[in-house]
Order: structure tokens, then sequence, then C-alpha cells
């Protein structure tokens, strides 16, 4: 009977307890190894109705005593194919909900910071009336990322639209694995300009040194990006270091931002900066210690923050972190 239903995969067995070989106790353990997920329809016919008991916890779904009434037993069929095919049902929906919880859960985690999305999850439903929750946090230390594609509005009046986006795609697409790869999280995207964070959500001690490996890189892709496309795009890159708050605020479209004077300074820093080169402050400077090669630019006027001693980044002065960048 097992190997039966192993070829022919019924949809309802009938059985008998006394049957030549095997009895029906036996074969309804073989059919259990068998079904270990689906839902099998056994009903059992037998003249030993003391036994209905160790019967059904054998496995039966239904048990009807001999002599029977041939009514009942189609009546009974017809109840347990009925439920067999609800249970078939209710899996192909439960497997469908999970499904789409699934990409629900991927499309949250590829529009938040992982452990924002997923303290929003354990959040109980939002009612847009009398809700008012919101994840905000202070953090005492964070660097904060700026880049700009120098001349993109120019650089755009000779291609389409399409054309426009794919390039951006292209570039915002490195960019993301760049930030996965140094430990920083991307913040958002302005047009043509990118921002990035290092020491938050959970954070880091080295959040300068973070920030600014991913700059290289980034200076690195571009001038990969340059040489396959025949472009000829550079970008400008601003870094500040210190407090701020960041958080999800809101009732629905939710965003990660962040906010605070360390925000404002590092666009300060990239819209202040030079093409192709990473202007930092001096409060990033501090952090960054002899890791990497700086250059004094001095003093210069940044709108609204006055008269600012800055620098320029330049390469790594440990090789070994020249080379991990090249794996971007």
């Amino acid at each position: 009977m097992c190997e039966l239903h192993r070829t022919n995969n019924y949809d309802l067995i009938l059985l008998d307890l006394r049957m030549p070989g095997l009895d029906g106790f036996q074969v309804m353990t073989g059919l259990k190894e068998i079904e270990t997920e689906g839902y099998l329809p056994v009903l059992v016919i037998t003249a030993q109705p003391d036994k209905k008991l160790r019967v059904l916890k054998a496995g039966a779904r239904d048990f009807i005593s001999k002599p029977f009434d041939l009514a009942e037993v189609l009546a009974r069929v017809r109840n347990l194919l009925e439920v067999r095919l609800l249970n078939f049902e209710m899996k192909k929906l439960n497997k469908k909900v999970l499904a789409e919880q699934k990409v629900s859960e991927r499309l949250l985690h590829n529009v938040l910071l992982e452990a924002i999305a997923d303290r929003l999850k354990g959040r109980p439903k939002i009612v847009a009336d009398n809700s008012s929750e919101v994840i905000v946090e202070s953090f005492p230390d964070v660097t904060v990322l700026f880049a700009d594609i120098v001349g993109f509005k120019k650089f755009s009046e000779g291609f389409s639209t399409e054309i426009l986006v794919e390039v951006l795609n292209e570039i915002f697409t490195h960019f993301d694995s760049i930030a996965d790869h140094r430990g920083v999280e991307k913040i958002k995207t302005i047009g043509d300009s990118y921002m990035a964070a290092a020491g938050l959500p959970i954070q880091a001690p080295n959040h300068a040194e973070r920030a600014a490996h991913m700059a290289l890189d980034m200076l690195e892709v571009m001038d990969r990006f340059n040489a396959q496309s025949h472009y000829q795009l550079d970008i400008r890159i601003g870094i500040s270091t210190g407090a701020a708050i960041a958080g999800v605020i809101g009732k629905r479209k939710f965003l990660y931002d962040l906010w605070g004077d360390v925000v404002n300074t590092a666009s300060r820093m990239e819209s202040h900066g030079v093409a192709g080169r990473i202007q930092i402050t001096d409060a990033t400077r501090l952090c960054l210690g002899d890791t990497f090669l700086l250059e004094n630019r001095g003093s210069i006027a940044v709108k609204g923050k006055g008269e600012m001693n800055t620098w320029f980044l330049g390469r790594r002065n440990d090789p070994l972190m020249a080379q991990q960048s090249a794996v971007i």
C-alpha cells in the first residue's frame, strides 16, 4: 500500500485493519513517513469498534464500524476530500503570504538600514490618527560624507533621460557596494548627490576611517567608470565629523535621515571643495590620525560657517588598505 501511494499519490485511502501481510496500523505508520508535510485522508473501516481511539491516534482521519452503510461511507469520503482540498488551498495561500512577506521585508531593508528596519517591524501597527511613535537617537560622534558629480547638469544636456538614469544607477550602485564593504551606511541620494554616514545606527570607534576609505574608493571607482564608459565625469567629496541625531520620523513613506551641524558642515565641505578631491574638516582630521596622507588647504570662507581650516584627504598610508579597495 505504501509503495502504491508513493507511486500514485492517492487523494484518499480506504483501509481495513485486518489485511494480508501488513495490518492497518503498520500501513498507517508507513504512510506517515511518506506524508511528512502533506495531508492524506485515511478512512478506516473495521469490525473492531473498540480500537477507534487507537486508530485515530495512529493517523486515521475518520473511522467507520462494520457493517457499514454505503451512503454514509460516500458522505465521509466526500467530507474528507473537501477537507484535503481546503488544507491544500490553505497551504498554497500560506506560502504566497510568506513569499510576499519576504519581498516586503527585502524592500524594507533596501529602503532602511537593517537595524532600523528590524525595529520598525517590531512596532505595533501605526494608526495615522493617533500614533506619534518615532525612532530617533543621538550620536556623539559620526562622520558624514557628501559626494556630488561635478558638472552633471551640463553633462546631461547631451543625453536622453534614460541614459542619464543608467549612468547614475551604475555609479551609485558602485557606491553602495563600497559602503557595504567599508561598513558605512548610505543615507540617501538627492539628484546626482550621494550622502552616507559612518558610526550609526551602531556606533563604531573608527567611523572617520571608514568614511575616508570609502571616499578614496569612490574616486577610484570613478576613474574606472570613466575608462570603461569614455565619459569624463568627476566627483567632489566633503567629509565632517561631529554629533548628530538620526532616525525615522513621520507615519508613512519612512526614511532614515540625519540632522545636526555635522550634516551641514559635510555638505559645505563638498560644495566648497575641488573636483576630484576629498575635503575634510579639522574634526575629521583629528579622528584620522596618521592613517592617511593629508594636505592642509588652509583657511577658506565657508557659507554659513565663516572661516574654516580644512584639509585634503590624500592616499592611504597603509598599503594593505589600498589593496583591499581593489575588491570593490
